[in-house]
């Protein structure tokens, strides 16, 4: 059921409804821990899916998280940008592209406007801005989908890199320790 709930929601890892992306949010929402109304990026369409899901009546998007608004995507102006790489860090789908201290851009197609790369940002170069055409039922479940293999691949990447660091920490231990025997 986790898995079918996660599948409806629209996948912008925004956090919006209190929890720390639209899988844990899943996770409450079968745990009863979290209202089917609580996902602004969703809206009316996506409270109506989960109500149909869980055959339970749809109401109202809850204003305490949010309102809903037409899909839009991250823009950063290029001649403020400082190259801090905050945005970079803050994105749950590695849409911005850029190094340290140099010019950052987003990918639109891979941006899912979760508006997470705002906040962080010092200078206030990131302004969102409206996709030009809607897009379809199918087209928004497409890159729903997409836009969660890109959250989970992210996820295995900074796990990945977690460990790897852990070991160099446990073998630079080793080695010192090794050191002292000598």
């Amino acid at each position: 059921m986790i898995e079918q709930i996660n599948n409806l929601l629209p996948q912008t890892q925004c956090g919006q409804c209190g929890f720390k992306g639209c899988r844990p949010y899943a996770e409450a929402i079968v745990a009863g821990a979290a209202d089917i109304n609580q996902c602004p990026p969703g809206g009316d369409e996506g409270i109506v899916e989960l109500a149909q899901l869980l055959g339970v009546p749809p109401k109202p998007l809850n204003p305490t998280f949010g309102v809903h608004k037409p899909k839009q995507v991250a823009f950063i102006i290029e001649a403020d940008c400082i190259g801090c790489v905050k945005c970079i860090t803050a994105c749950p789908v590695d849409a911005i592209l850029g190094a340290a201290k140099m010019l950052h851009t987003v990918i639109t197609d891979e941006c899912t406007g979760c508006e997470l790369c705002i906040a962080p940002c010092p200078v206030d170069c990131i302004v969102m801005q409206p996709i030009a055409t809607p897009l379809s039922s199918t087209q928004k479940y497409a890159k729903a989908q997409h836009a969660k293999r890109r959250y989970e691949n992210r996820l295995s990447r900074l796990q990945k890199l977690a460990e790897a660091k852990l070991e160099r920490a446990r073998l630079q231990k080793a080695a010192f320790a090794q050191s002292k025997v000598k």
